[in-house]
């Protein structure tokens, strides 16, 4: 679980933060080695060059890694599930957001992270086209590296 003690003018500067610089992400990966054909992911994931700020995050919410690009980019990013789910999840729940934006990813992203974890949607065919569904508009639709009829072709 996060750190429940942390000042409440730290995890609004957090959730401030994460507003401008951070993201929630659903991603799917290819597998030959599952019983589906794709892994779902979720990933929550903050860049900055100030690798003190992000080492901050990772102390509080008590989960997580970091790594730094070639170009001196610091990454903090949690994509374990449980953690997910115990940690970030709650975070943000207490300390919210502004920007409709981020709300909204941040809706959909809890949405998808509460299917996977309780109801194992993305063990099946019609939870992954559920996940499809909610993920469309997240992040403003972005770049993906498959498009949703990539993805369902391969249950065929």
């Amino acid at each position: 679980m996060y750190n429940k003690t942390i000042k409440p003018s730290l995890g609004y500067y957090f959730a401030g933060f994460t507003d401008g610089e951070g993201s929630f992400n659903v991603s799917f990966r290819k597998r030959t080695d599952y019983k589906f054909p794709w892994k779902i992911s979720l990933c929550f994931n903050i860049s900055q060059r100030e690798k003190p700020i992000l080492a901050l995050f990772k102390k509080h919410l008590r989960c997580g890694t970091m790594r730094q690009r070639k170009d001196g980019i610091w990454y903090y990013e949690v994509n374990n599930l449980d953690s997910i789910v115990e940690n970030v999840i709650p975070f943000f729940e207490r300390f919210r957001f502004l920007s409709q934006k981020k709300k909204r990813d941040f809706a959909k992203f809890k949405k998808i992270a509460t299917m996977m974890a309780f109801e194992n949607a993305h063990l099946s065919k019609d939870g992954i086209m559920q996940i499809l569904r909610i993920r469309r508009d997240m992040n403003d639709g972005g770049k993906r590296k498959y498009t949703d009829d990539e993805i369902l072709r391969e249950f065929e």
